[in-house]
């Protein structure tokens, strides 16, 4: 049994998502939701905030793999530096912990989930309620983004 920790990054919002996938590759959820930060608070306590959270997160859960997604392409450089600021504090969290470390782009999420590169974010929900078991999809949309993580590790690791 293998536990994994999904990661979409994010300093606003960063979702998370614990799945356990079995010997022969059935996925079942743990935990998911997202660390909230306010937008008026300081960068460096909103990172503060994230890495004490994700902590306790990886504390309660016990994941032995963090999947995160990699930052791919981003048009505003202002959000493309803060994530990074995120993902930077989400790896050091990792390392802390002694987790394996899985990073994917959001195109090859995608086509873990769906076979489809180009799939949009509501195929991708889609797919993540489906392989769950779910009768909605997570929301908001940064769990399922990284209960999405989690899975394409999952399936990464079944080939």
């Amino acid at each position: 049994m293998s536990r994994i920790l999904g990661i979409d990054p994010g300093t606003g919002i960063l979702g998370f998502g614990v799945i356990d996938v079995d010997q022969k590759g059935k996925i079942q959820l743990v935990d998911a939701g997202v660390i909230r930060t306010p937008i008026k608070e300081d960068d460096a306590v909103r990172l503060q905030t994230i890495f004490e959270e994700l902590t306790d997160i990886i504390m309660q859960n016990k994941p032995q793999i963090m999947s995160v997604e990699k930052l791919f392409f981003m048009k505003n450089v202002t959000t493309a530096m803060t994530v990074s600021q995120a993902r930077g504090v989400v790896l050091l969290c990792a390392m802390q912990n002694q987790l394996e470390i899985a990073e994917y782009t959001p195109q090859q999420i995608k086509q873990a989930l769906t076979g489809y590169g180009r799939a949009d974010k509501k195929q991708i929900q889609e797919m993540v309620r489906v392989v769950l078991g779910l009768e909605d999809i997570p929301k908001p949309d940064d769990c399922a983004d990284a209960l999405a993580a989690a899975i394409c590790h999952a399936n990464h690791m079944s080939q």
